[in-house]
């Protein structure tokens, strides 16, 4: 989805956050949907900030940073409320492809200790997204396993190897990292 910048219509009222916001909840839960409903569809913060305006005629000069957050938890409560899974992983930043801060309030809700570590947050959002696309999609193949957005996902697999080369065989004795000469400087192994 590639909605582009929101200005008001003829139709659309100017609102304060506060009062659009459960318009906007209704209208990004019904988003989000469409979105679930392609597998692998993701859908940026400011896109979807774009696209709840637009759809439900609900403008605000307000930046989308103010208010998108308390959307996403009012539909993370509905999903929740529902049984329904966490539409809100389906939304990510643009420039990394991670899911916000925001998504504290999915692992809050369910019960989950706030993870900290943010490629382990991504991991639990890509399950999360897997099952979105389980419940709304008709063609997500049957050993479909989670993934991260593409971004994310580049960024990782171009990290991952170079970890890699850099560690060198372990001495079986002291269990440090010995240099690439192969001899143990801690204890002469």
């Amino acid at each position: 989805m590639k909605p582009q910048a929101t200005e008001p219509g003829p139709n659309s009222q100017p609102v304060g956050i506060n009062e659009g916001r459960p318009g906007w909840a209704l209208a990004a839960f019904e988003i989000l949907t469409r979105v679930a409903g392609s597998y692998n569809g993701l859908i940026t913060y400011s896109e979807l900030a774009d696209e709840v305006q637009r759809s439900s005629g609900l403008f605000t000069r307000s930046p989308q940073r103010n208010w998108i957050g308390k959307v996403l938890a009012d539909v993370a409560h509905r999903c929740h409320s529902e049984q329904l899974p966490a539409l809100s992983a389906l939304v990510v930043h643009k420039h990394d492809g991670q899911v916000g801060d925001g998504y504290a309030e999915v692992l809050h809700i369910a019960g989950i200790d706030q993870i900290d570590d943010r490629l382990e947050r991504e991991e639990h959002a890509a399950i999360s997204r897997l099952e979105c696309y389980r419940h709304w999609c008709d063609n997500v193949p049957v050993d479909a396993k989670p993934r991260l957005s593409p971004i994310l996902e580049q960024r990782v697999s171009r990290v991952a190897p170079r970890r890699e080369a850099l560690l060198g065989d372990v001495c079986s004795r002291c269990f440090i990292e010995m240099p690439i000469s192969g001899l143990c400087a801690s204890c002469d192994a």
